[in-house]
């Protein structure tokens, strides 16, 4: 007589804590290394760990993004839909509209670049924010002060204006070289 074994039971490993523990364990994940990192699996493992990259954000940084999206968007629309009355209210001159026009075209742009970085986890992509804003602020400065000593005249406006290119550089560069600063570890 023939008898026919048993039925084998599959194990779901998946529902075995203790089996799946032993095989975390064999991999070598859920552990802690040498830098006292847990990996979640092997392939973070053997990729790095992203989140060692990840750095405390400075105090204010996601509102000075804000800040600065906000500010540079309504600028940039003002110059493309208002440009005599722009121009005139910072050096009192009339000039044509097209250079105001191409001026709030570039204003668009950097607040496109603003609005993304206000959104982006990644430090990288934040800090290139920040240098394309400093960039933007030191160059207008220069050429805001440059402009001026040509003209021969300061106004109100374009005092305002210097002022304000040159506080909002600081701020901007003072938040640029935090984020390029290196955590310590503890």
């Amino acid at each position: 007589m023939t008898s026919t074994p048993p039925p084998l039971m599959k194990k779901h490993s998946q529902t075995d804590l203790v089996s799946r523990l032993k095989s975390r364990k064999v991999l070598g994940v859920g552990g802690e290394d040498d830098d006292g990192e847990v990996h979640r699996s092997k392939i973070s493992q053997m990729l790095g760990n992203e989140m060692k990259f990840a750095v405390r954000e400075p105090i204010g940084l996601r509102i000075w993004l804000l800040i600065s999206a906000v500010l540079f968007t309504s600028a940039s629309l003002m110059a493309l839909a208002f440009p005599n009355q722009l121009y005139e209210i910072i050096f009192e001159l009339t000039t044509t509209r097209i250079s105001i026009r191409l001026f709030g075209g570039a204003l668009l742009c950097i607040s496109l670049i603003l609005w993304n970085g206000l959104y982006t986890p990644e430090k990288v992509i934040i800090q290139w924010t920040l240098l394309t804003e400093a960039c933007y602020f030191g160059v207008q400065f220069l050429v805001t002060s440059i402009t001026l000593l040509e003209m021969g005249t300061m106004c109100n406006g374009a005092i305002i204006l210097l002022v304000s290119e040159a506080f909002f550089l600081s701020i901007t560069l003072s938040y640029y070289h935090h984020l390029g600063r290196r955590s310590k570890k503890m």
